[in-house]
């Protein structure tokens, strides 16, 4: 009995494995935001639940394989582990809804375990980061000259921001889950208040601040319409992650003054200017910190490397900077919505960010009304 128990496990874990590979093979769809848009609007249940009982196993397998390429030549640690173990485990409860009818009951036995998944992977971002710092600490493993490490963590977040909005919409427009807003279609707000997102992200950030330094940089923000001039600029977008955007660059200028400046001077403001054209939004950020040098503005970018001491450990105050995590991973949510961010310096004086989102008015996408339905199949990767 013990035998045929293991034989069958084995044969399992064998058949397990096969559709793991076979997954591997192909390519995400990719699903820009105006489709996102469309498709909350007019799509259906069943539509979303045939896309996405195929397109999370194609995710889940390619983000598995991105884990096992990020870790395969370092040493093997317990975060890499668990991570490759979670992703498998998510793999193999979708599973089985591959190939069954969107039914009733079937969608909500899926839709459960989609949110269980999302639960599951919630902090797979700081868990990575954790991998890292355990490299580091552990192993003497330094990872910001190590330019193929580099580009392997920016496809494993750029593939966990996708899934999980993905992941997301779906149990917003067709599931239980609740929208922040009536008017978010899912997790993106068609009409987002940009001056409203960078005020809030001003504000979180100037608690933090003022818990460390006990004292703040004012905001000084200016904003311009060229597209409907006089009103305020009014984006469609996921205004969590202009907010994170924001907010660690807010950060990172309050810090940069405050260092820069004894207790007794008056603290010049954060200047924040945005602007709206015909295509894109552009956000730019000014300081008076200093300025970084040349050498480390080409490594401002990399993951685990900071200006800042790294954070103590054992504090109840959110560290204002050290982690080296937040530039690289904002300009990747700027570069889901095909944008950028930008860092210019002069150094003895300040620097200026630069973020651009390549999006329409949030007039345009509400009227646009092309591709409404998702794509119908993820294509093999060759």
């Amino acid at each position: 009995m013990r035998l045929t128990r293991h034989l069958l496990q084995q044969f399992r874990d064998h058949m397990f494995m096969e559709k793991l590979k076979y997954y591997e093979r192909f390519r995400p769809q990719p699903i820009s935001l105006q489709m996102y848009l469309s498709f909350g609007q007019t799509g259906t249940v069943e539509i979303s639940f045939k896309f996405l009982r195929k397109e999370l196993l194609v995710r889940l397998a390619n983000i598995t394989k991105e884990v096992d390429l990020l870790f395969q030549n370092l040493p093997q640690t317990s975060v890499a582990t668990g991570l490759h173990r979670s992703y498998c485990q998510s793999f193999e409860d979708l599973l089985p809804f591959e190939n069954v009818e969107p039914t009733d009951g079937n969608i909500s036995s899926f839709n459960e375990k989609v949110e269980k998944v999302m639960l599951r992977h919630e902090n797979t971002i700081e868990e990575i980061a954790k991998g890292v710092i355990q490299l580091r600490q552990e192993y003497g493993v330094n990872i910001i000259s190590d330019n193929k490490v580099q580009y392997s963590l920016d496809r494993l977040y750029f593939n966990t921001i996708s899934i999980r909005i993905l992941q997301h919409q779906h149990l917003v427009v067709f599931g239980t889950s609740l929208p922040e807003s009536p008017r978010h279609i899912g997790c993106i707000d068609p009409a987002c208040d940009v001056a409203a997102v960078i005020v809030d992200a001003y504000d979180s950030a100037r608690f933090i601040c003022d818990g460390c330094y006990c004292d703040t940089p004012k905001l000084q923000f200016n904003s311009y319409n060229s597209v409907t001039p006089g009103h305020p600029i009014a984006i469609a977008t996921i205004p969590s992650y202009l907010y994170y955007i924001m907010f660690e660059l807010f950060k990172n200028s309050m810090r940069a003054t405050i260092d820069r400046y004894s207790e007794f001077e008056k603290l010049p403001p954060v200047q924040v200017l945005a602007t709206l054209g015909e295509e894109d939004l552009t956000i730019r950020m000014s300081d008076s910190g200093g300025g970084i040098s040349r050498r480390k503005i080409d490594q401002l970018f990399r993951y685990s490397f900071s200006t800042a001491p790294p954070p103590e450990n054992g504090g109840h105050n959110p560290a204002l900077a050290g982690c080296g995590y937040g530039l690289p991973l904002s300009r990747l949510y700027a570069r889901y919505f095909h944008g950028d961010l930008m860092i210019s310096s002069m150094e003895g004086y300040g620097t200026d960010a630069f973020l651009q989102y390549h999006l329409k008015p949030a007039k345009q996408s509400r009227n646009k009304q092309s591709q409404t339905i998702l794509p119908n199949v993820s294509q093999p990767s060759g």
